[in-house]
């Protein structure tokens, strides 16, 4: 594949091509948009899917990201440097001498808000590994570093293919992610890991949930609330004083 220039992500085959197109659209936009200071992930890819829509309407029917534009849902990346975003992002920077910054602190407080803001939390995990505990490190965070005492996700369904012997999934089984408070102890019974590929088993997740129309609620288009929510988290910290909880976990790894 090498030598006929075929790039490979996982079972997904592409001409390199592609990967050079793209990588030189992120620049382009960079620079188009004339982006500058620090930014959230979800800022970024909120502008990204903007300009996608406006340069190629078409796009809402295949990008993640422009549809997560056009319904305002925020996207996260929990390592940015570690993509293809994330090196043209930093060539824009070592070449142009542009002050684009991604802040993952911008990231943490976010999600943060976000779980804070919300009646009753869960989760659905494809996989695992960074993107898993970049999400379900919120609850702990809320209770440990600022002191508001959330009570843990009320839901967790994931999906994977990882095997607890190997350690993949320590710290986000459920029974081992109570400990940490990030699932409340409450609904661990009704607590679900599927062990299949998720290209299988989320696509029928989904034809479920949107064949449930009763469940159906307005869509919160929480891409534009961010501020509102961090000033909010910001209250409710300054509120709880030092945060010091009045319990934590015996044993706390956070390399997990």
């Amino acid at each position: 594949m090498y030598e006929q220039g075929i790039i490979r992500i996982y079972d997904v085959l592409f001409p390199a091509s592609v990967l050079l197109e793209t990588d030189q659209y992120i620049r382009d936009f960079i620079v188009r948009r004339k982006l500058s200071g620090a930014m959230a992930t979800s800022e970024f890819h909120y502008r990204l899917g903007l300009d996608l829509l406006e340069r190629n309407p078409a796009s809402l029917e295949y990008s993640v990201v422009a549809r997560a534009a056009a319904a305002g849902v925020p996207i996260y990346t929990s390592s940015p440097g570690d993509s293809s975003i994330g090196m043209n992002i930093a060539y824009h920077e070592l070449m142009n001498g542009g002050p684009l910054m991604i802040d993952p602190n911008r990231d943490v407080n976010e999600v943060c808000a976000i779980i804070l803001a919300g009646k009753h939390n869960g989760c659905v995990i494809l996989g695992g590994g960074s993107p898993k505990n970049f999400y379900l490190q919120g609850q702990p965070t809320l209770w440990e570093v600022y002191g508001i005492p959330k009570g843990g996700n009320d839901f967790f369904i994931q999906i994977t293919t990882d095997q607890a012997v190997w350690g993949g999934l320590s710290g986000a089984t459920p029974a081992e992610a109570v400990s940490w408070g990030k699932v409340n102890p409450g609904v661990l019974p009704d607590t679900a890991v599927a062990y299949c590929d998720s290209t299988i088993a989320f696509p029928l997740f989904c034809e479920y949930a949107i064949g449930s129309e009763h469940n159906r609620r307005t869509r919160r288009e929480l891409v534009h609330k961010r501020d509102a929510l961090v000033a909010d988290l910001q209250r409710q910290a300054r509120a709880a004083g030092k945060g010091t909880p009045e319990e934590e976990p015996a044993e706390i790894d956070r390399h997990r």
